[in-house]
């Protein structure tokens, strides 16, 4: 089926290449237009403005936006409103708060289009292995566009699981359970680091893959990572957060569910971004005033 496709930064581009695997046609456009070009060698159709991409669309019009959330999105999406026309279709499929979502429904579901949130899953694998799809959003744009989700999706990788929002509500929460995974993961290795044994991570990870509880994909990728460098030498340990924990916390408050696990996981990824604690400081300082504790100074 015809689909406009927005933003090609390394997980938009792959989608489109499975997309185009599965021959469906699909009009891709990127704000630099070298990306656009890139991937019209690889049998895209591409547009370099708006109004060209939505001339080059069959009717009703589907157009999925791949750009980072927030400020860029809702621009991206503020511009559509203006080129589509009623009974198109806006797809968000970036990593949105289902909050916007919600809105950005009630905006263009006024100017009488439709809006689907699609939370996605997958990162640079997706191309290979396909992309887990939560999609939120009234039945009737979401049936039309199945032919789009299960051609990104694996098999049983592709779920309509709710109203609007609930696709980036659903992939939130995911993300949420996300850091505690890597974050349980990352002490566990840590202490095996720290053994007076002469161990092996990456076939310790593998070994884990092999019938334990605590098998996953996530351990795959261990293995990968501790085969080229157990000892991690060439990162920094300091690690971002691109939201979706802020906002899983922050419904946990809202909702009074207790999520321990995952608030000190997104705790723990602040500390990463600190030189040197200030808190770790005054912890010291005062062991010492109390104490007589030992302390290090500059």
């Amino acid at each position: 089926m015809d689909l406009g496709f927005i933003g090609l930064g390394r997980m938009g581009a792959n989608m489109v290449r499975r997309l185009l695997l599965d021959k469906h046609h699909v009009v891709a456009y990127n704000r630099t237009s070298e990306k656009t070009r890139e991937i019209m060698t690889e049998g895209a159709d591409g547009a370099f403005s708006l109004g060209e991409l939505v001339g080059k669309l069959a009717r009703p019009r589907a157009v999925w936006v791949m750009v980072p959330s927030g400020d860029a999105t809702e621009n991206m999406i503020d511009e559509l409103l203006k080129v589509l026309e009623p009974g198109d279709t806006i797809v968000d499929g970036g990593n949105s708060n289902f909050h916007d979502s919600v809105r950005r429904h009630a905006k263009v579901t006024a100017a009488g289009l439709e809006f689907v949130d699609a939370g996605v899953s997958g990162g640079i694998w997706g191309l290979k292995i396909g992309y887990c799809l939560m999609v939120g959003g009234e039945p009737e744009p979401v049936k039309r566009l199945e032919p789009i989700f299960r051609s990104l999706a694996p098999e049983n990788g592709y779920l309509h699981a709710g109203g609007p929002g609930a696709g980036h509500y659903v992939k939130m929460v995911h993300n949420g359970i996300e850091y505690g995974l890597m974050q349980a993961y990352a002490e566990g290795f840590e202490i095996l680091h720290a053994s007076d044994y002469t161990l092996d991570l990456a076939a310790i990870a593998d070994l884990w893959n092999h019938g334990s509880v605590v098998r996953s994909w996530l351990l795959e990728l261990a293995v990968s990572a501790f085969s080229q460098d157990q000892d991690l030498t060439q990162l920094r340990g300091w690690v971002a957060d691109s939201g979706e924990g802020r906002w899983t916390v922050q419904e946990a408050i809202d909702k009074d569910v207790p999520a321990p696990v995952i608030t000190l996981s997104l705790l723990n990824r602040f500390r990463s971004r600190q030189d040197d604690s200030y808190q770790a400081k005054v912890l010291a300082a005062l062991r010492n005033e109390f104490g007589g504790h030992a302390i290090k100074t500059e």
